[in-house]
């Protein structure tokens, strides 16, 4: 039994979750977020409690059994609490700036970056600290944008430059040797 996939899940309040044949939806305070039902898993609801059970014990099923649980449970907190990732923007003269739905960057290039913010993202820019938030409902999209966004000017191994997930650790190379003959 999946150690992942047995767990049950605790609906908050204020969520509500439809289960179809193929797609359970989850509604909440932050939007509203849609599972694919995948085969050889059903998903039932008691009382606030999801429970995820697999009807065979092969190696596809059992993989999808924790799978499933852990999307149902990553969309509930999405809509509930919500999801979000910093990024640090380090550089002398790199920084950026929110226009309306778009987010321009500064990075040292010889143009600016103008990236538009996707429909469900929102995204928060702190001038001083350079620091951008990303925040939404889902969690896979959320990952998607703060990834493309580091990879406007991902850091580069010598000064640490770049873009980089607030807590992240660059390793440093020592960089150019003098020359001793």
């Amino acid at each position: 039994m999946s150690r992942i996939g047995k767990m049950p899940i605790e609906v908050p309040k204020g969520v509500d979750v439809s289960i179809a044949s193929e797609v359970v939806t989850v509604k909440g305070p932050k939007g509203q977020l849609f599972v694919k039902m995948v085969p050889g898993v059903s998903v039932k609801m008691d009382g606030g409690v999801i429970t995820v059970e697999r009807a065979a014990d092969d190696g596809q099923s059992r993989s999808y059994h924790g799978m499933v649980r852990a999307l149902i449970a990553n969309a509930t907190t999405g809509v509930s609490e919500g999801w979000s990732k910093s990024l640090e923007i380090i550089g002398i003269g790199y920084r950026a700036e929110s226009k309306g739905k778009s987010v321009t960057f500064n990075l040292g290039y010889s143009h600016p970056i103008e990236y538009p913010v996707p429909e469900g993202i929102e995204i928060d820019v702190e001038p001083k600290a350079n620091i951008v938030t990303v925040k939404g409902a889902d969690r896979q999209q959320v990952g998607q944008v703060a990834a493309e966004i580091r990879a406007l000017r991902p850091p580069e191994p010598y000064k640490g430059k770049g873009i980089r997930y607030q807590g992240e650790r660059i390793r440093t190379k020592a960089g150019k040797q003098g020359a001793t003959v």
